[in-house]
């Protein structure tokens, strides 16, 4: 595989991942109750692959609408 081909590889990867997510977070707000509005939750995200021995989670913080 070409470098060409592993950074295409991987962006259509981290796309799926950005997509997604933002999909699921969007779902769960719409399902919270109303006395949610204008806090902030607090989110994690675990990059796991067991091939290549890595293990990365981010965090950080979204503000409600």
């Amino acid at each position: 595989m070409s470098e060409d081909q592993f950074n295409l590889s991987m962006r259509k990867f981290l796309k799926s991942v950005g997509v997604t997510s933002q999909q699921k977070i969007e779902e769960a707000v719409r399902n919270l109750p109303a006395d949610f509005s204008g806090k902030t939750v607090s989110v994690t995200v675990t990059l796991e692959s067991k091939d290549i021995n890595l293990k990365h989670q981010v965090s950080g913080d979204i503000e409600l609408p």
